[in-house]
C-alpha cells in the first residue's frame, strides 16, 4: 500500500518468574535518553499484564528500527519497583539478557532491531533479594 510506513510485530516472553503475584509491567522504548525507566518517554509504549496469566506480550505495528525492553515484576502490585538499600526487592529484566552487576545495564546492551514482520524477545527475569 502507497504511503504505508513500514511496521513490524513485537512478542516479549517472559522467563524464570519467582511467583506467579503481582503484575508485569513491560516497557518499550527507542530512546536511550529514558532508558530503562522510560516513564518520562513521551513516545514509549507500555503493557502491564497479570503475572499468573500468559507471559507473553505483542506489540503490533512498531516501526523498524532499534528498541529496548525493560520488565519489572510488581509483584506486590503496587505500582513501583520496591528497593532496599537500592537493590531490587522484586524482579527486573530487559532484552537481549545483558549481563549486569551495579546499576541497569546500558540501552545499547539490551538494544536490538526490529525490521518489518516479526520479532520476538525471551527476557530472563532477575532477582537479587
Amino acid at each position: 500500500m502507497a504511503g504505508t510506513s513500514p511496521s513490524a510485530r513485537l512478542d516479549v516472553n517472559v522467563e524464570r518468574m519467582r511467583s506467579d503475584e503481582g503484575m508485569l509491567h513491560i516497557c518499550v522504548t527507542r530512546d536511550d535518553d529514558y532508558f530503562p525507566d522510560c516513564e518520562e518517554d513521551p513516545n514509549r509504549i507500555t503493557r502491564s499484564i497479570r503475572a499468573d496469566g500468559s507471559l507473553t506480550a505483542r506489540f503490533t505495528n512498531l516501526p523498524s528500527g532499534g528498541y529496548a525492553v525493560s520488565i519489572v515484576h510488581d509483584e506486590n502490585s503496587n505500582d513501583r519497583l520496591d528497593r532496599f538499600a537500592g537493590i531490587p526487592r522484586e524482579g527486573i529484566g530487559f532484552s537481549r539478557n545483558p549481563r549486569f552487576t551495579f546499576g541497569p545495564p546500558a540501552f545499547s546492551a539490551a538494544r536490538f532491531t526490529l525490521s518489518n514482520g516479526e520479532g520476538r524477545q525471551d527476557i530472563r527475569m532477575r532477582y537479587f533479594l
